[in-house]
């Protein structure tokens, strides 16, 4: 999501921080016809896998020479602490602050990837905001935190049942028929994807983003 260059983060990445760049994709990136695959495997055979993506059909991905994955884990909201630096989806909604539809707790170490708000692709209208969390407050209704970011505030709620994940290591084992994955690559003209990276989510989680 930053609007850095990609190559930046990418040498910094551990295999479990690699969910982040499925998080942080910058116009640049986007020009280059960058798309996110997500659903869940159908197939992995040598470097081809094929997922079942959340619209129906099959996506079948050419994977990269030197290709990795990263982990996404179940977390809870009361996880979430001032301090802590966090994406969050959101929808806007008729009055008050924008509802959270997924949230992503950043490892510590992983503070500031991203940093700002921009369009997000999980639903039409959605927005993310990688930011730092100032206020964590709960009410009756759920959750308030106020994020904070590049001199800018946002207050965003988060419902009970919200999807809130974080990050973890991860294999290629894990790669199994039925995991849920988030694959982040490139579309060539021919329609054809490829792709050095896949996040999978963990012990049957979903992965949210």
């Amino acid at each position: 999501m930053s609007r850095k260059p990609y190559s930046r983060f990418l040498t910094a990445l551990t295999a479990g921080s690699l969910v982040a760049l499925a998080l942080s994709q910058d116009a640049q990136a986007q020009d280059a016809q960058r798309i996110r695959v997500r659903g869940a495997i159908e197939s992995l055979s040598g470097d081809t896998l094929v997922v079942k993506t959340r619209e129906g059909s099959d996506a079948t991905v050419a994977l990269k020479a030197g290709w990795k994955v990263g982990g996404i884990r179940q977390a809870s909201v009361e996880d979430i602490k001032p301090g802590d630096f966090v994406g969050v989806a959101s929808l806007p909604k008729g009055t008050g602050p924008d509802g959270a539809i997924e949230v992503l707790i950043f490892p510590a170490s992983m503070k500031g990837t991203g940093e700002g708000n921009r369009p997000w692709d999980a639903q039409p209208n959605s927005q993310m905001t990688n930011a730092t969390v100032s206020n964590a407050v709960k009410s009756v209704d759920g959750h308030t935190i106020t994020l904070t970011y590049q001199g800018k505030e946002k207050t965003i709620s988060i419902a009970d049942g919200t999807p809130i994940v974080t990050l973890a290591p991860a294999t290629k084992d894990d790669l199994k028929p039925g995991a849920g994955v988030v694959v982040t690559g490139e579309k060539a003209a021919d329609g054809s994807i490829s792709a050095s990276q896949i996040a999978v989510g963990l012990n049957g989680i979903t992965p949210p983003m």
